[in-house]
């Protein structure tokens, strides 16, 4: 044992089971933020793009910005340097942190409580993905408007059309600002296509779970065997290809729901803008020349969709999903590598807690 980590072990044994869950999430959720900020917002810029061209007559092709992942990146290094390319780490920090440490001791005890019910695990496991994905979901879904509203916001320097129509400094900002122009109801934006999301979670999190233990004979948060010198087994490039391979698949079968879901967010419930005449800005709520009030542009899941389907094709679906796959690879394996390691370490530390209580316990009585 190492000097110092005797406190550790002790405070380790008395964490409970949900205890460990939260916290290994957590560190998963902060280190794969750090990993996959850039490629989230390239990502979401190209996912938001078109959403920002109200009433222009033009076809899809003309109303594009952004062409492809490196073309993205290099106007959004242009605009804003390294800052741009993190602009809305601090509540994608926040939210990973929270939606993984939510989603861990959601999914470890509903996982639990379902077994029971299913002869079949993989069916629990499916159960369980989908419990923990909706509590996750409807927890952190404020904190995802905010960091999509602040990814998507073109630096003052931009001279892109189809600028957004709000400016935030920072997280707290977008905050306020949302709270008093927008209300409350305006951080649940894009709540139902991010549910529809759970089909996410249900394929990802089963089939990293039956290729885990397939590839290192081990199930989600399970350590491996001890060898001789004490060390843990636990077949590091396993874990890396079940994750790929498990967020991979997920990604390609759902990604259209991310479209839905950013558009949504990105749109300002009482926007200052007139969606019926172009260039004109009018204020919130106000009627245009003709008499109809402004609307938000998308309402609900399935008139976003027609939307999109009409103005720009079935390939706006699919904007960003290459860069999405190209994160997928560090994010994933971040993600799942840090929490089978933080599980797996602080279990370490609970048995060498346990032993040294032993001790303690067989001195107290000699």
């Amino acid at each position: 044992m190492l000097p110092g980590e005797a406190p550790l072990a002790r405070l380790a044994t008395r964490m409970p089971d949900q205890a460990v869950s939260i916290l290994s999430g957590a560190i998963a959720g902060m280190a794969s933020g750090v990993v996959s900020c850039p490629f989230d917002v390239i990502k979401t810029r190209l996912q938001a793009q078109g959403a920002f061209n109200h009433g222009l007559k033009r076809s899809p092709r003309a109303s594009v910005v952004y062409h492809g992942m490196s073309d993205t990146a290099r106007a959004i290094w242009k605009e804003g340097g390294i800052r741009g390319m993190y602009r809305g780490l601090s509540p994608s920090l926040l939210g990973l942190t929270s939606t993984w440490a939510v989603y861990m001791m959601a999914y470890e005890s509903t996982k639990e409580f379902w077994k029971p019910k299913f002869e079949n695990k993989w069916i629990a496991h499916i159960m369980a993905s989908v419990s923990a994905g909706a509590c996750s979901t409807i927890i952190t879904n404020p904190i995802w408007v905010i960091k999509t509203r602040l990814m998507t916001q073109a630096s003052a320097r931009s001279v892109h059309k189809g600028q957004t129509p709000w400016h935030y400094q920072g997280t707290v900002d977008a905050a306020r600002k949302m709270f008093r122009n927008e209300g409350l109801r305006t951080f649940y934006s894009g709540l139902s296509p991010a549910l529809l999301g759970l089909t996410h979670v249900a394929i990802q999190f089963p089939l990293y779970e039956y290729l885990r233990l397939r590839f290192t004979g081990l199930e989600m948060g399970e350590s491996g065997v001890r060898d001789a010198s004490g060390k843990v087994n636990s077949n590091w490039f396993g874990t890396c290809c079940a994750s790929f391979i498990s967020k991979t698949c997920a990604t390609c079968a759902t990604y259209p729901h991310e479209i839905l879901r950013t558009r949504l967010q990105t749109q300002q419930r009482t926007p200052s803008y007139s969606q019926f005449e172009s260039g004109l800005v009018r204020p919130a709520g106000s009627a245009t020349s003709d008499g109809m009030i402004n609307l938000p542009r998308y309402r609900g899941v399935v008139r976003t969709f027609k939307i999109i389907l009409a103005e720009e094709g079935w390939r706006a679906f699919y904007n960003g999903m290459g860069t999405n796959l190209v994160r997928t690879v560090p994010a994933a394996m971040t993600t799942m590598i840090t929490f089978e390691a933080m599980k797996s370490t602080i279990t370490s530390l609970q048995e060498h807690g346990r032993l040294l209580e032993d001790v303690d316990s067989r001195e107290g009585f000699s």
